[in-house]
């Protein structure tokens, strides 16, 4: 079964690249005699992008200037107004693909292939006051789009799919839930792990946050939570990791900056920005736990990425945070800064062996679950492959 991929994202560090890159992998590794995966990128897709996926054993790539940057419009404009991108269609014929995988981007109802498109998550339907007016209808006109094609819809989590058969009655019947999971790859050893903490000048014990500075992470209720510690004499350290812009809100971390200079809890949540990808594990690793006080999430990255390495999690109680995590974590009320601030007081000093030992655990499980990750998609693409399709 040969499935088509189009790059997913604005590069390196986004979410929908790294989504890419590491379904690529595991598909790849785990199902490579059921599934091909071909991968087709823009000519202008910067090297340092492609690199990585280059590195995919078994993954074939196929340069066009059809998908360059500046053609997006036209293959959008093609698909909406005439059913379908010829060129594009063209392409895909020519290196014999069986059906295609879509997310973000719309290929019209004639493309004469079989479309599964992903919608990771409904946002933009549970937090409407975050998205300007046309950010709102540009997402959900394209859902619109997918939905009314026929397509199989695949979502990310099973809340995620009672969503979208709520908000989209007709997709009743064309839905799927596939998790994703991460491989933990080479776990650091705590000595690993602690120098690169230390080369961040962080304490012993501190909570790890590293969630993109975008308005839904909550990140304001952490400094409402840290305020009502030190008012109660506990010192407790946050460490914060991650992009530190919302795009859709650019005032969102000029405004938490100022609210952070104003209570002067500078010693209390530290500010790293984007640091290397491999500092993320080691930083998760020399933390006392993760912690998430996001008030939405589709299927959290940082979540899975700490689960495989055995870290302690501290969540805000979304029903999609139980469904990934189970009984494997401590829940808040994400608008409860009290809530918030006792489960961070509760969080315990775990010694180095305790920690060696829930690592052994959680790579197995680890493992298990990526592959049945890829087992999952690629039944997915294999059975709608096969069934009857509107495009």
């Amino acid at each position: 079964m040969r499935v088509a991929f189009t790059l997913i994202g604005g590069g390196s560090g986004t979410g929908g690249y790294n989504y890419l890159l590491n379904l690529l992998r595991v598909l790849c590794h785990h199902e490579s005699e059921r599934v091909t995966p071909v991968l087709f990128l823009g000519m202008d897709v910067p090297q340092g992008d492609a690199s990585p996926f280059e590195a995919v054993l078994g993954l074939e790539i196929v340069r066009t200037p059809t998908l360059n940057r500046s053609g997006r419009s036209r293959i959008l404009a093609a698909s909406l107004l005439l059913g379908v991108d010829s060129n594009l269609r063209d392409i895909f014929r020519m290196h014999g693909i069986n059906i295609v995988f879509e997310s973000a981007q719309f290929f019209g109802w004639r493309l004469g292939l079989p479309v599964v498109a992903w919608i990771p998550d409904f946002q933009h339907r549970h937090l409407r006051h975050m998205f300007t007016f046309k950010g709102y209808w540009k997402r959900e006109l394209g859902f619109q789009a997918e939905i009314a094609t026929g397509r199989t819809i695949m979502l990310s989590s099973v809340d995620a799919q009672h969503d979208c058969e709520r908000f989209y009655p007709r997709t009743v019947g064309r839905t799927r839930a596939v998790r994703f999971a991460v491989p933990p790859g080479q776990p650091p050893s705590l000595m690993q792990a602690r120098a690169v903490a230390d080369g961040y000048g962080l304490p012993a014990h501190f909570l790890f946050m590293p969630n993109q500075f975008s308005k839904h992470k909550n990140h304001f209720m952490v400094l409402d939570a840290l305020a009502l510690l030190r008012s109660r004499g506990v010192d407790v350290v946050v460490v914060s990791s991650g992009k530190q812009m919302d795009e859709r809100h650019p005032e969102y971390f000029p405004k938490f900056k100022a609210k952070l200079d104003s209570l002067g809890l500078h010693n209390q949540l530290r500010l790293l920005g984007l640091i290397p990808y491999a500092d993320l594990a080691a930083l998760m690793r020399a933390s006392a736990g993760l912690i998430n006080p996001s008030l939405f999430e589709g299927w959290s990255t940082p979540v899975e990425e700490a689960r495989a390495l055995g870290v302690p999690l501290l969540l805000s109680d979304l029903p999609v945070n139980r469904e990934q995590v189970g009984d494997q974590a401590r829940y808040f009320n994400p608008h409860s800064a009290s809530e918030l601030a006792d489960a961070i007081a509760a969080m315990p000093s775990l010694s180095d062996a305790q920690r060696d030992h829930a690592l052994c655990g959680a790579l197995d499980a680890a493992h298990a679950r990526v592959r049945q990750f890829a087992a999952d998609f690629a039944n997915l693409m294999i059975d709608s492959a096969t069934k009857p399709h509107s495009t």
